[in-house]
């Protein structure tokens, strides 16, 4: 008899999906990029402004994922994740409320709040995602997986649809105007965030047993740490290669995600068409996410992976050659009905592969990877979009890293059937 999927641990730790997934939608997602482009930089070609978008994503992710492993394996070592990601709770909250006070045409300063409080977002993904195998029942770990991004599609849904509702009907929420809801849009975000992120930390206190130490101990322990990974990456094969295909299918996820609405801008569709697709992803992927999840349980995370790599793929080139805004729609619908459940199901299929003593380095890796793919993708999209003033040859590039993580996650599940899962599962379901 498999154990319950919601426990109070786990609905405390999916409830802080719930929380940040208000950024990802609102800020990265919607109303940004049409802030950024429409008020910030609206003297200047899409083209530029697409670039700019592309460089305030790209070096954030950068500078993450230079860090993650090292966090990661610091916190392993100090059993400091609630304090690591109370801390990057902080840098993504405090910069996305400051955003709001930015001056007409300071787009430096609101590509810097933006790259850093992406900065927040993605750091606190280390160490909550960390948490994953702690928290998951046994035999529950993709059921878990795909609550916790379920919650988040919803929660990140219903603050949308209201910051929507600001945006279309300013007067009604007593706005002088559209602009001024996103700006109060940035700030309800900020207090959502924090809001709804108290729960993890009163169900998970500060761990006091024998395995803490201390901040420079950790320093000095987590590098040590790394450079043992390093020194034992053979063992790991499975590991390196599932990571290898998941920065190439995770670059076109990311670059689709953050560049959906920059790119039906370029195309001349209305800022409410393209509201209204990414609010259908939202709604779709919350009962989708939990439908794979559950498939993932009971046959393999990897079907979920592969269907998700394939309607990306679909979806790519449907994009190409998209001219009417109810196209949008469609395009909105298929990756409603795989987004979560390719991030859920990559989350909880690396799960299974890795040490849950060093679950903090390891996820560090995973978002190393997941953040170096976000370097790429974003800037290759800007750059071609720049060079050839083509916004429709930008988006073709992205195809050929889908192509390529399902050629090596072939390779990966082949090399993972012979690796015992972290979690205790069989050895056949990893693969």
């Amino acid at each position: 008899m498999k154990s319950p999927l919601i426990t109070k641990k786990v609905f405390a730790w999916a409830l802080y999906d719930w929380a940040n997934s208000s950024f990802a939608t609102t800020v990265m997602v919607v109303f940004f990029p049409l802030f950024f482009k429409q008020y910030l930089t609206a003297d200047q070609d899409a083209t530029t402004s697409t670039f700019w978008l592309g460089i305030a994503n790209g070096v954030s992710s950068f500078v993450l994922a230079v860090m993650a492993p090292w966090l990661g394996a610091m916190a392993d070592r100090g059993s400091a994740h609630l304090r690591f990601l109370a801390a990057f709770t902080a840098i993504g909250v405090i910069p996305t409320a400051m955003l709001a006070f930015v001056g007409a045409g300071e787009w430096q300063a609101a590509a810097l709040l933006f790259a850093v409080a992406s900065l927040g977002f993605w750091g606190g993904l280390i160490f909550y995602d960390s948490m994953l195998i702690k928290v998951a029942p046994p035999k529950r770990i993709d059921s878990v997986s795909g609550f916790g991004y379920a919650l988040g599609y919803l929660g990140g849904a219903l603050l949308l649809t209201v910051n929507v509702l600001m945006f279309s009907k300013p007067a009604l929420f007593g706005l002088a105007s559209p602009e001024a809801a996103i700006r109060a849009s940035f700030v309800s975000v900020a207090v959502w965030w924090m809001l709804f992120a108290i729960p993890i930390f009163r169900s998970f206190p500060r761990t006091q047993d024998s395995t803490t130490v201390g901040a420079g101990r950790a320093l000095r322990e987590g590098f040590q740490e790394l450079a043992r990974t390093f020194k034992e990456v053979r063992k790991y094969r499975a590991v390196i290669l599932f990571l290898l295909a998941y920065w190439m299918y995770i670059d076109g996820v990311n670059t689709i995600m953050k560049m959906s609405v920059d790119y039906g801008l370029a195309l001349g569709f209305s800022a409410d068409t393209l509201i209204s697709g990414i609010l259908m992803i939202q709604f779709i992927g919350f009962p989708a996410t939990l439908l794979f999840g559950a498939l993932g349980d009971r046959i393999s995370p990897l079907v979920g992976i592969f269907v998700g790599i394939g309607v990306y793929a679909a979806v790519t080139f449907y994009a190409v050659f998209m001219t009417q805004e109810t196209e949008f729609y469609f395009m909105a619908a298929a990756i409603g009905c795989v987004q979560g459940a390719t991030q859920a199901m990559s989350r909880s299929y690396y799960g299974r592969l890795i040490p849950a003593d060093r679950a903090g380095e390891f996820f560090g890796f995973y978002n190393m990877m997941g953040k170096f793919a976000a370097v790429l993708g974003p800037l290759l999209m800007g750059t071609t979009a720049l060079l050839t003033g083509n916004s429709r040859m930008a988006i073709l590039s992205v195809a050929l890293l889908f192509a390529g993580g399902a050629i090596v996650l072939v390779v990966a599940a082949r090399a993972a059937r012979d690796v015992t899962p972290a979690t205790g599962l069989p050895e056949t379901s990893a693969g």
